[in-house]
């Protein structure tokens, strides 16, 4: 057993060399060529096992990463700092203009990709002898449907797009979380045979209005009076720390409560960045702010991108579920293109979804680390191997592939478009 200080140090050592090895050679995306490496040095590591076992350098090392909890590290600590900085840096005021845009893809679309990748999912198991049950493919489909907010503000930072576009896919990513997350839940529950009320149309009701609505006014409450005592006061070393409180004291509270702990963060960051700024806080306290928050969003960002591609060592994926994960792919983005392109087709008279972004949208359904987290959280059954296999390789394909042809796809798709019909 190593120590957490001993852990902490080498993924930081490991992301550093590796983040100057990919900007003196590879010259990706930062988090897209941390992953890269990640899984290269894996897939490295494998092969000198292979060459070499009586060296044990596979098993070594795969016992030090046995001692993160992807999961808990993921969605009981990164996530709420990294979706805090990212609804920080959010406009409130460009998000309530495309609220109704934002809302339909983030509860429509959610909905429609789940069900269609379930069924989908659940067909190809079954034409290729590899048979998953119906409940557990639409596990699948509830964990992997919503676009994750760290990947995609990850991707967004190196790629232009219009203002109105961008909005609407940073609040897409921030908010479909947690309709997901309950889908996820209730599925589970149902799945495992435990489902009782929790899966009746009224459970279902009553947990997504818990969860989502809860954290929501959770994270304005604690974010209103976060904002109130640094108007109370001028002093950046405090102002920082509250920040920091803020995001920790409100995360853990709502999971007490049994409240959607990501919603939280998200409604109390927008209400900070919004309003701080304007009023509470002084030029160089906001200056403090924003390089703290940046340079944290950073970091776990680096972190979090490298453990998923050195996650491949200790996941276990059987050889005759490779070519499902495979078909995972295509069933994810179909069902992506078929979830951005409903609500325009059924709300065509809103005019605030444009025919012109659809391929855009469906190219930047980036999945990352809490898909793999979810994934990884799934009770133990037959279905298990084959969800992590197909979670996997939809992440590496949407993270590596489309992540790193956005800027190509997005240049070709939304060439001479003008502001207005951004989004």
């Amino acid at each position: 057993m190593i120590s957490i200080f001993d852990l902490a140090a080498l993924l930081l050592t490991l992301s550093a060399l590796f983040g100057w090895l990919n900007h003196r050679f590879l010259r990706l995306p930062h988090t897209i060529g941390l992953l890269v490496m990640g899984l290269l040095a894996s897939l490295a590591l494998v092969g000198l096992d292979l060459a070499f076992p009586s060296q044990h350098l596979y098993e070594d090392l795969t016992q030090v990463l046995r001692q993160v909890d992807f999961t808990d590290v993921v969605m009981n600590g990164m996530l709420a700092f990294l979706l805090f900085a990212g609804a920080m840096s959010l406009d409130l005021r460009a998000l309530r203009d495309r609220a109704w845009a934002v809302a339909t893809l983030a509860l429509v679309g959610t909905l429609i990709s789940t069900a269609i990748v379930g069924g989908a999912f659940w067909f190809a198991a079954d034409a290729l002898g590899q048979p998953v049950p119906l409940a557990w493919a639409l596990v699948f489909g509830a964990l992997i449907s919503p676009t994750d907010p760290v990947a995609v503000l990850a991707t967004l930072k190196n790629v232009k797009v219009p203002e109105a576009l961008e909005i609407e896919m940073q609040g897409e990513a921030l908010f479909n979380d947690g309709i997901g997350i309950v889908l996820f839940t209730v599925l589970v529950a149902f799945a495992a045979g435990s489902g009782g009320e929790a899966t009746s149309a009224g459970g279902v009701a009553r947990l997504l209005l818990q969860e989502a609505g809860g954290g929501l006014v959770l994270g304005v409450a604690t974010g209103y009076v976060a904002y109130r005592a640094m108007r109370a006061i001028d002093d950046f070393p405090v102002e920082v720390l509250i920040t920091l409180a803020l995001v920790a004291g409100t995360y853990a509270l709502a999971q007490k409560l049994h409240f959607s702990g990501p919603l939280a963060v998200v409604a109390a960051g927008l209400l900070v960045g919004d309003r701080a700024p304007r009023d509470a806080m002084s030029e160089e306290t906001q200056g403090y702010v924003s390089s703290l928050w940046t340079l944290i969003d950073e970091v776990l960002n680096s972190v979090l991108f490298l453990l998923i591609g050195l996650e491949v060592l200790v996941l276990r994926f059987e050889a005759g579920g490779l070519v499902l994960a495979a078909c995972a792919v295509p069933i994810v983005l179909a069902a992506r293109l078929t979830a951005v392109s409903t609500p325009l087709l059924a709300f065509r008279w809103g005019g605030n979804l444009s025919a012109r972004n659809v391929p855009f949208l469906t190219w930047a359904g980036v999945r990352g680390g809490i898909s793999v987290a979810l994934a990884l959280s799934v009770p133990e059954s037959d279905a298990k191997p084959a969800i992590l296999a197909a979670t996997y390789a939809v992440v590496l394909f949407t993270i590596v592939v489309q992540g790193s042809t956005l800027g190509m796809v997005a240049r070709r798709t939304l060439k001479d478009m003008p502001e207005r019909d951004a989004a």
